[in-house]
């Protein structure tokens, strides 16, 4: 069971502004797409893509076309844009998954950024048979609403109280997904939602990436991009942590200590 630990303060207001970074990331990963096309090649299973927080589908498109590229059957999510759970969503992403596993006979892996990562975990909690595997991009699954710097945006479109919302949820919302493979892909520059708070508690099949970026630019971060075409490309039933190697290995930041505490909770 993970320790209890204080909950972690917002992003500051300087690194909330400093989301603007997000449009050079993504010229840098315009830039980067000869690169980006070593990245490997998956199976051609099912990838199902959930937009964080007041996004769309829309925002997702270079990620999902990524993956096309990558050799994956890709799926957006297409319940319209991301306003916090409710009833609707919730049936509506249980019946978007059974679909997909109806119409491939496929397990589906399932990439969530911010809010959308949380979708991804409690899903899969609720169906495992039905997913191969979990990756959340810069995702609140270890602390509350109040770690992030959306949660009075919600309040005031919802007219919920997003601690209400969370102790729904309370029960179980933190821990492990036990029995799927679970990635959690991190900045510690992460304007949005506290850093963290993005992080899974260290166990069999989880471990946490660290890249360098904004928030807003996760899903078009190339170090981001190149873990999960790692990550997706492993088969079924096969995971091994990620360890980048060569020159790819200076994407990634490591912070020994963070992991060491994390695995000692």
């Amino acid at each position: 069971m993970r320790a209890v630990v204080k909950e972690p303060d917002p992003p500051s207001l300087l690194l909330a502004v400093s989301e603007v970074r997000a449009l050079g990331e993504l010229l840098q990963a315009i830039n980067a797409l000869p690169l980006l096309r070593l990245a490997p090649r998956g199976d051609g299973h099912p990838v199902l893509v959930l937009p964080g927080f007041l996004a769309s589908d829309l925002s997702t498109v270079l990620l999902r076309r990524f993956l096309k590229h990558r050799g994956y059957d890709v799926h957006a999510w297409e319940l319209g844009r991301n306003l916090g759970p409710n009833e609707f969503l919730e049936e509506g992403l249980r019946d978007r998954l059974v679909e997909i596993v109806r119409r491939s006979g496929r397990k589906v892996s399932i990439v969530g950024w911010s809010l959308g990562g949380v979708y991804a975990r409690e899903i899969a909690r609720e169906a495992p048979q039905l997913v191969r595997q979990i990756i959340t991009l810069g995702s609140p699954i270890a602390a509350g609403p109040k770690s992030t710097n959306a949660w009075q945006i919600f309040e005031r479109l919802s007219g919920k109280s997003v601690d209400e919302v969370a102790e729904t949820y309370s029960s179980h919302l933190f821990e492990p997904v036990e029995g799927v493979p679970t990635t959690a892909i991190f900045s510690k520059s992460d304007g949005i939602v506290a850093w963290r708070g993005c992080l899974e508690e260290l166990g069999p099949q989880r471990q946490n990436i660290r890249v360098r970026g904004s928030h807003c630019g996760l899903g078009h971060n190339v170090a981001a991009l190149f873990a999960i075409a790692d990550r997706l490309a492993q088969r079924e039933g096969e995971w091994r942590p990620f360890q980048p190697k060569g020159a790819l290995s200076l994407l990634y930041p490591h912070d020994r200590r963070v992991y060491d505490r994390l695995s000692a909770a």
